[in-house]
């Protein structure tokens, strides 16, 4: 298997590039997303029954997912992210919240300390033959019966497709395909949602909440 660590600091050298402007464009953001909005009110749902422990966004950027999730009454552990530009947004935006720098395959948690993860777009940078690494790293720190929350570009049927995203090489997965990954990393699929692109958008977008097993 090849070493996840070797396209991040690309990553987080093209989000340290943006990060003002990207955190402008997604300010309010989730205000027009009703599907998205319903999709992580499901995830806190399922959190709060499950009663495993607090939650963690990882991928966060500038925070304001992080937010959204306290706001829907989680008991938010820290958002991560690779950008340290990003991360210092999101503690500017969000001084009552914890945000730290990290990468996603490697987090600094004991294993089991989570009751949930928000994974927002931010596996689709992942080469597809890293993404079972993150995955593994994910169901680590989860408690048992902890959710798993992925959100992620959908490929409409074909296979794993490269894009050129705006800030850096990412990738749209089928559906299918991203889901028989989560279960062969120890996770049990709760439930789907596929949204059509709104304006400004290319392509359909997926979510899929995930159990521990």
């Amino acid at each position: 298997m090849s070493d996840p660590s070797s396209s991040l600091p690309a990553t987080a050298e093209a989000y340290d590039a943006v990060a003002v402007r990207y955190a402008e464009l997604v300010r309010g953001w989730l205000d027009g997303l009703p599907l998205d909005r319903a999709v992580l009110a499901a995830f806190a749902e399922a959190v709060r029954a499950g009663g495993a422990g607090p939650v963690a966004e990882l991928g966060c950027g500038p925070g304001q997912v992080t937010a959204h999730l306290r706001d829907l009454g989680l008991d938010v552990l820290v958002g991560v992210d690779l950008s340290p530009v990003m991360i210092d947004l999101a503690r500017r935006a969000h001084p009552d919240l914890r945000f730290e720098v990290g990468s996603m395959d490697a987090l600094e948690l004991a294993d089991g300390t989570l009751g949930g993860i928000v994974s927002w777009y931010s596996v689709i940078h992942a080469p597809p033959r890293d993404l079972p690494s993150y995955l593994a790293e994910f169901r680590r720190v989860l408690a048992p019966g902890g959710h798993l929350l992925l959100a992620f570009f959908e490929s409409e049927g074909g296979p794993v497709t490269a894009f050129d995203h705006k800030v850096v090489t990412a990738y749209r997965w089928p559906v299918d395909g991203l889901a028989g990954l989560a279960r062969e990393a120890g996770f049990a699929e709760v439930g789907r949602m596929l949204r059509e692109p709104i304006e400004g958008e290319r392509y359909r977008r997926g979510h899929l909440l995930m159990r521990g097993r």
